[in-house]
């Protein structure tokens, strides 16, 4: 390294400038690299503290491109005449002169950071954001990025960030009841028609679901009342149509042979589910699973 300082020092000045810049530029794509292969690397495993790391990582480079170029620009500078303690003073008024221009990227700064030290959410969550609901796919220095339930990413500016909902099960349990009535013969024709409808559902209202629906099974309350209770995980505030058009169409199948099912006998509801293991995700960022917590989402 000495060489390579003892060398660059004895060249012409032009000579000089165009190696600062050469080393500016490789110092950058250095750190580029590393980013891309720690953020590979973070992508590539199931612990979700370890996700953190990807927005830490980013807003580091990020940082440090910053920091290369300041002092690259200061070197070049002092090659043809103005010293540094010039240009640092020149530098802070010319900053203070612009952080006044452009107040909206400071505070995109100061939030993005805010958003990774604060742990209010991570890369892999649910969450919803200034009106847009997705999964975390990236936090930097002026964005948050998230991928919606059609697939759309969308780049919400920090500033604009007022309210944070997190959805640390990284879903929306809804549960559906249907009324089992009548004999056993009745009951069981009840339950293969909600299976055959059930089964379309998937293909019919895929912009909602997160993983595919469950029976939950035949339970039996302490009144007598006997339900078959369905699972569904699902995004948050998408659950209309299941309240309308998935029951109603199982409604319709059910009186085909109980002519007295009445609409009130299927019932709707949502809860919060505490999570075992992670369910796995429909989304090429996270695919990583264990056999384990297959089985489990399949529960």
């Amino acid at each position: 390294m000495d060489d390579l300082i003892q060398l660059i020092t004895h060249q012409a000045i032009p000579y000089r400038v165009i190696a600062i810049t050469l080393l500016a530029i490789t110092a950058h794509v250095l750190v580029v690299l590393l980013r891309l292969f720690v953020n590979r690397f973070l992508l590539s495993q199931p612990k979700k503290q370890l996700q953190k790391l990807k927005s830490f990582t980013t807003l580091t480079s990020s940082a440090l491109a910053i920091v290369i170029y300041f002092f690259s620009l200061g070197l070049i500078l002092q090659e043809i005449g103005i010293t540094l303690s010039t240009y640092f003073a020149s530098v802070s008024f010319i900053g203070l002169a612009v952080g006044f221009g452009a107040q909206g990227v400071v505070q995109d700064i100061v939030t993005g950071l805010t958003l990774v030290f604060s742990d209010l959410i991570d890369v892999g969550d649910l969450v919803e954001i200034s009106g847009q609901t997705g999964m975390v796919q990236s936090i930097t220095l002026r964005f948050v990025q998230i991928e919606n339930a059609l697939g759309a990413t969308v780049y919400i500016p920090n500033r604009t960030i007022a309210n944070i909902t997190n959805y640390p099960r990284g879903y929306i349990r809804c549960l559906l009841d249907v009324t089992l009535r009548g004999d056993d013969k009745v009951k069981s024709q009840i339950k293969s028609r909600v299976q055959e409808v059930m089964s379309n559902i998937n293909e019919q209202f895929p912009g909602i679901l997160i993983t595919a629906p469950s029976v939950e099974g035949h339970l039996k309350f302490k009144s007598g009342k006997e339900v078959l209770r369905l699972k569904f995980r699902i995004w948050p505030n998408r659950g209309g149509p299941i309240e309308t058009t998935f029951s109603k169409e199982l409604t319709a199948e059910i009186k085909r042979f109980d002519a007295e099912f009445q609409d009130w006998m299927i019932a709707v509801s949502y809860e919060a589910e505490e999570r075992k293991s992670p369910i796995t995700p429909r989304w090429s960022w996270n695919k990583v699973s264990t056999q384990a917590d297959k089985r489990n989402a399949a529960k």
